[in-house]
């Protein structure tokens, strides 16, 4: 073999070993960099998950009324609606009303309701929640109906002692509702047939694929019914009112705030500067004490950059579809005015 072609060979090997050396180098920078971002992003989302998550209130050193706002749908708590500036945050009031327990600069409860309602087990838990806060401290619980206090927003005032209500609220919506969607025409028109391997003929009732039986409608109906009947207890206890009436005034309907103000729903109609002052007053506190929410908003600069990238990515027919199913067809008991 000549110098040349041995030179030639052993060049080119060199070549091929450099190669795969940068190669291998280049994967690994590549990989520690990819790696490096992920973390700082995944550090960054989590440090924003962690924020809203946090349900520890750093509570004022002076005196003063611990106000709850009741906004938005009842349920658990949430770290995903991004869009939107306010939302529910369930374990958030929870722990509040837990630390104003024994705080004893903790003058009292005011509850700024703006909500359709929501699940039966988180108004009914919250609520239960107020009444352990009145039995243990002895002080008062207000609340102050905004725009809307329907079903679980005005299930969750029964703990109120006195409710204002503004002029052009809409209140009431006492009752429990059961969404199912039933998807069986559509599936037999593309030819889809939903099959359930089950351990009773029960089990799968409220699928949308299959008709409802008579049986299981009645077994929908005794859940609603209690849960009817455990929020007509609630509202004879809180607005003083033997069953009769309520049962009455409880078939489901919205009504504005004179209506409610005849049908004794509320106790008085006003602003929300009167139901302080009121309070204030009757309470017999020091005017200028302190009316202290706990913030459970996302900072205006990162609701503006989720709420714009939500608009920005367009959803497809299935995700629509999916979105109706998910949110109005899972067929769970609801204090909700849909």
């Amino acid at each position: 073999m000549k110098a040349k072609q041995i030179v030639g060979i052993v060049i080119t090997c060199l070549i091929i070993i450099a190669t795969g050396v940068t190669g291998v180098l280049s994967n690994v920078v590549s990989n520690k960099i990819i790696k490096a971002q992920n973390e700082a992003k995944k550090g960054l989302l989590g440090e924003m998950l962690q924020t809203q998550a946090d349900t520890k209130v750093d509570l004022p050193s002076s005196d003063f009324i611990g106000v709850i706002n009741i906004e938005g749908t009842i349920g658990p708590s949430s770290a995903s609606s991004w869009a939107s500036s306010t939302i529910y945050n369930h374990d958030l009031y929870m722990n509040y009303i837990d630390q104003m327990e024994t705080a004893t600069n903790n003058k009292g409860i005011l509850l700024y309701v703006d909500s359709p309602g929501g699940a039966v087990y988180q108004s009914d838990e919250i609520y239960l929640k107020l009444m352990e806060y009145k039995e243990i401290t002895g002080r008062p619980v207000w609340a102050y109906f905004a725009g809307q206090a329907c079903s679980g927003g005005y299930y969750i005032s029964m703990a109120a002692d006195k409710i204002y209500a503004n002029r052009n609220c809409w209140t009431g919506s006492i009752g429990v509702i059961v969404s199912l969607l039933n998807c069986k025409g559509l599936y037999d028109k593309f030819g889809i047939k939903e099959i359930d391997i089950t351990s009773g003929k029960n089990k799968s009732m409220g699928s949308a694929g299959l008709e409802m039986t008579k049986e299981q409608q009645e077994i929908f109906q005794e859940l609603v019914d209690e849960a009817y009947g455990q929020f007509i207890d609630i509202v004879c206890n809180g607005r003083a009112m033997d069953e009769k009436t309520v049962r009455k005034i409880a078939d489901g309907r919205i009504y504005s705030a004179k209506q409610a103000l005849k049908n004794g729903l509320v106790d008085e109609i006003g602003l929300l500067e009167d139901a302080k002052a009121d309070f204030v007053a009757t309470e017999g506190l020091p005017g200028n004490i302190r009316f202290f929410a706990p913030d459970n908003k996302i900072s205006g600069f990162m609701s503006s950059i989720f709420g714009a990238a939500e608009k920005l990515i367009p959803k497809s027919e299935s995700s629509l579809v999916d979105d109706i199913i998910n949110n109005k067809g899972k067929g769970v008991l609801m204090y909700y005015a849909g």
